[in-house]
């Protein structure tokens, strides 16, 4: 042992010691609190955040027997490409009665043309006949007159005038006959004219029942909406669908992200900012993107049971506002499907974008 040592120095040394270590420890923890400050000033993120693309859910509009299908889980489609083919045998009877009914109503549209050009010529012959009866008429009335005033003087013997007196009145029976014909012949006009309008509407109608028929035959075949990826398929060949029912998705390869920030946090966001994205699945892809839109209310206020609050006890909660982020995708970008969970980070500190693309 050293003699010049004093034990009072060892409890000064570990005070000193731990002095130290206290200092260091509040050192690293203020360093570690100013770079947190610095890089996440300026900058918003949330983990609340997930993929989103467009679902279309493909459903048939007619009820039939499942035919064949063309398509599994997970197949890349093309738009109109075959996904489902129903069993036509019905609506291609009723494509052949509609054909039948249309050709049925035409023949029988010809056929009132055809009369009530018959009947138009007959009243225009009777109109002529009317004229030809007038004038007959007019003459032997001028001629009875003549020998009414002949007969007097003595010119003529009572039978010329007989004669002509019968001639005036046959000659006017003739012409109200022939009158009473026209006025018949018209009316005959006018039936046929209705005859053909309902021979038209008719064949109208043989038209229409013919396209919906053949929009049926059309509905046997089921083609992609869109361009996508199949997915949740549940239908198989020879099962009987209803009109409605989902029988797959097709999942579009258009994605963008969905955050759910909170409402303290939207103070400085603006559209057009850039953002940074990580996805869950993929932790060392780093993609960017800018936010594209803000939704006009928050997730609570469209839920199926929003919250009344002008009712009972009130606690405040802090909302969620649903921000839509559209992403940069490098050609080389694995797959994203929706529901893919990630965490954006908006650099709020940035100026928006103007007139920036909406997607």
């Amino acid at each position: 042992m050293n003699p010049s040592s004093n034990p009072a120095d060892v409890p000064n040394s570990g005070r000193a010691l731990r002095r130290s270590i206290l200092i260091g420890t509040v050192v690293a923890l203020v360093l570690v609190a100013v770079v947190f400050y610095l890089g996440h000033r300026g900058k918003e993120s949330t983990d609340d955040s997930f993929i989103e693309s467009h679902i279309i859910q493909v459903s048939p509009q007619i009820a039939e027997r499942v035919e064949k299908v063309f398509v599994n889980d997970n197949q890349i489609v093309k738009k109109g490409d075959l996904l489902v083919e129903l069993d036509a045998q019905n609506e291609i009877v009723l494509l052949e009665t509609a054909q039948a009914n249309l050709a049925s109503s035409e023949a029988k549209l010809v056929q009132a043309q055809a009369q009530f050009e018959a009947t138009n010529s007959d009243f225009a012959q009777a109109r002529a006949d009317i004229e030809e009866a007038r004038a007959n008429a007019d003459n032997a009335a001028k001629d009875l007159t003549r020998n009414s005033e002949l007969r007097k003087s003595g010119a003529i013997a009572q039978r010329e005038y007989d004669t002509s007196q019968m001639q005036a009145l046959s000659t006017k029976a003739a012409f109200d006959s022939k009158r009473q014909s026209a006025l018949s012949a018209e009316s005959t006009v006018k039936v046929r004219a209705a005859e053909v309008k309902a021979a038209e509407a008719q064949v109208v109608q043989a038209k229409a029942m013919l396209d919906a028929a053949r929009l049926r035959l059309s509905y046997t075949k089921i083609n992609a909406p869109a361009s996508g990826r199949i997915t949740r398929k549940n239908v198989e060949p020879g099962s009987y669908v209803q009109t409605g029912n989902a029988l797959l998705a097709v999942v579009s390869p258009e994605v963008w992200v969905v955050a759910n920030f909170k409402e303290t946090q939207l103070d400085r966001m603006r559209p057009g900012q850039p953002v940074d994205i990580r996805i869950d699945a993929y932790p060392s892809l780093k993609l960017r993107g800018w936010v594209d839109s803000i939704q006009s209310g928050t997730g609570s206020r469209f839920s199926l049971l929003p919250s009344e609050n002008a009712t009972g006890n009130y606690v405040k909660v802090v909302q969620r506002v649903p921000v839509k982020i559209v992403l940069d995708l490098p050609k080389d970008a694995p797959e994203l499907t929706p529901g893919m969970s990630v965490v954006p980070v908006v650099h709020i500190d940035q100026p928006g974008r103007a007139n920036q693309p909406t997607r």
